[in-house]
């Protein structure tokens, strides 16, 4: 049966997921949103097409561990005899004539560990999920595939004639395989891989050693650090929310949705994580992302989620040809989220661009003129906040006057407020304090509920959600206010089912949850221990950690009665609610040697 035992490669302009049997079931070229060339995640088991597998005959279990501190995946497969071989996975990335080489490229190495093993490679990439030809041509060392908007090229020391017609055979020494750009390999294939690997280890252990990670939970937070760096499209500086498409939220719910785009609410919560690590160069690349946006709309009017190009829109369709994950569809490409009304961007933008203002170690700190730039967001969210909207959780049917929305908005201009004051712009300070101020007083009386003795999730609401438990977080009230405490009293109260915390309780469009959305989970923790309950933080937070999958990732939902995971896959909220909490919760490195 399919799962969500995966492992991710990547070297953030491509990424690929490898499951237990070294099968690469996803992988979408020539980038993140680029059409699905391996798409078995979402086919019937029993489909051979759509993936790039490594079989071996008699295989009878496999296990998966990442090389430490890196993303190169290794898959070990055995048979009952005894029989063992090894597969590395890897997307080249590392340093190179000043640059960052990340190549459109996977490579696969193959070799043998224990007996007398026979593999078969099946390598049947698609084009448009199966609907078009593939046009395949092959020379001496290489095979062609022939997409209609790419040719791939296979470089192997395997028999072509064994990958072609799928047929089994005995290793009696190591294969390589390199999957990328038809191009012409410039050395021999296994010295290319090799030194491809030791790089791509060299840059990834580097990138990990300078990250500030806490002393509890290392190795949880540097595998989420470096999913989190996986899920970042370095051309642009656009940040996906996952690199999957239609996993279902929940079984046969309809909640099939695609995340291979870069939604400002998301990312602000990535660089935001990456930086508190010391991973300041995502959060610099998404700054020119956003602020391109920002120049692209006249008006500063932003969309919640744009292409990870910046091209804003992105046309939803249905797929026929795939039947989705376990045979749950439908399969959706594209998201119609962005032409909703989400009042929460600007309050994401500005506070994702706020660090730089702050951060001697920028190469370009935040100045007068990025200001101005932002004050548009300002503007924009001054008139918004106490508008109906989406919300948070994209509502596709529902428009309410949301009080994270309307949070988020005051956000908006308490930090344009606290920038000013550090560069010296009374004028402008004094302008948006009195609008941050204006906005706290009306959202702190439209949107208490005196009978829940909380903060409702709209104004004049009877209901909550978990969003609500990021109020102290943002500074919009404080952790020791008592109208928190009865706050996550009420979410607790409301929409705790167990070890879990819904997003919400009442029904949407798809009708009531049936799975939890992971990162409520994690934000339930970071409000136990901002209240002072630390001890109940710990031992919910060790809870969570378990729902990870044997790689250490997490996807969107966790299933409330089995514990199975749910939802696009790995999901970058996940992960930084992963990161938020071990930082928050851990002991400090002083006095534990």
């Amino acid at each position: 049966m399919t799962t969500l035992d995966l492992g991710l490669i990547g070297n953030s302009t491509i990424a690929a997921l490898v499951d237990p049997r070294a099968h690469i079931v996803w992988a979408c070229l020539p980038r993140f949103d680029g059409e699905p060339v391996f798409d078995a995640l979402l086919r019937d088991a029993d489909d051979a097409s759509g993936r790039f597998a490594i079989e071996l005959i008699g295989y009878s279990h496999g296990e998966q561990h990442y090389l430490k501190n890196t993303a190169v995946l290794v898959t070990r497969l055995y048979t009952d005899d005894g029989a063992c071989v090894e597969v590395t996975d890897f997307a080249p990335r590392f340093k190179q004539y000043g640059r960052t080489f990340r190549p459109v490229m996977l490579v696969r190495q193959v070799r043998r560990i224990a007996g007398t093993p026979r593999i078969r490679v099946v390598l049947k990439p698609q084009a448009a999920h199966g609907a078009s030809p593939l046009g395949i041509t092959h020379g001496s060392n290489h095979i062609r595939y022939v997409l209609p908007d790419q040719v791939l090229r296979l470089t192997t020391d395997a028999s072509l004639s064994a990958v072609l017609e799928e047929l089994p055979f005995v290793m009696d020494g190591p294969l390589t395989f390199i999957l990328g750009p038809d191009e012409t390999c410039p050395e021999a294939v296994t010295a290319l891989a090799e030194r491809f690997r030791e790089q791509t280890c060299d840059y990834w252990s580097e990138w990990v050693r300078y990250l500030g990670i806490p002393f509890e939970w290392q190795r949880e937070v540097i595998r989420a650090a470096i999913t989190l760096k996986l899920n970042a499209f370095d051309d642009t500086g656009a940040i996906i929310a996952a690199v999957t498409s239609s996993i279902p939220e929940a079984p046969d719910s309809g909640r099939n949705w695609d995340y291979r785009y870069c939604w400002l609410r998301d990312a602000w919560f990535v660089v935001a994580a990456l930086t508190r690590l010391g991973a300041t160069q995502t959060m610099e690349q998404y700054l020119g992302y956003i602020i391109n946006r920002i120049a692209d709309s006249a008006d500063g009017q932003l969309q919640p989620v744009y292409c990870i190009s910046g091209q804003a829109r992105i046309e939803e369709r249905e797929v026929a040809e795939l039947p989705g994950y376990r045979g749950m569809g439908p399969v959706r490409m594209g998201n119609a989220a962005y032409v909703q009304r989400q009042n929460d961007v600007y309050g994401a933008a500005v506070l994702a661009a706020a660090h730089v203002f702050y951060d001697e170690r920028l190469r370009r700190p935040g100045d007068a003129s990025l200001f101005r730039q932002l004050e548009i967001l300002g503007e924009r969210a001054a008139e918004a906040y106490d508008q109906p909207d989406a919300g948070l959780w994209e509502y596709r049917g529902i428009a309410k006057v949301h009080t994270f929305s309307a949070v988020m908005c005051w956000a908006t201009c308490d930090r344009l407020a606290r920038i000013a004051g550090r560069l010296g712009l009374d004028e402008r300070y004094a302008s948006w304090r009195a609008r941050a101020d204006a906005m706290h007083a009306d959202i702190s009386a439209q949107a208490w509920n005196a009978e829940l003795g909380a903060f409702a999730e709209s104004f004049g609401g009877q209901d909550m959600d978990a969003s609500l438990l990021l109020l102290a977080q943002l500074g919009f009230v404080a952790a020791d206010d008592p109208r928190f405490h009865g706050t996550v009293n009420a979410v607790e109260r409301l929409l705790r089912r167990g070890d879990y915390i819904l997003r919400y309780a009442t029904a949407d469009d798809f009708g009531l949850p049936e799975t939890a959305f992971t990162v409520c989970s994690f934000w339930f923790v970071d409000a136990l221990h901002a209240i002072g309950r630390v001890e109940e933080a710990r031992a919910l937070f060790e809870k969570l950690l378990t729902h990870c999958n044997p790689l250490g990732l997490l996807s969107e939902d966790i299933d409330m009665q089995s514990g199975e995971l749910w939802g696009n896959f790995p999901q970058t909220y996940s992960m930084v609610g992963l990161i938020n909490c071990a930082l928050r919760l851990s002991a400090p490195w002083e006095g534990e040697f």
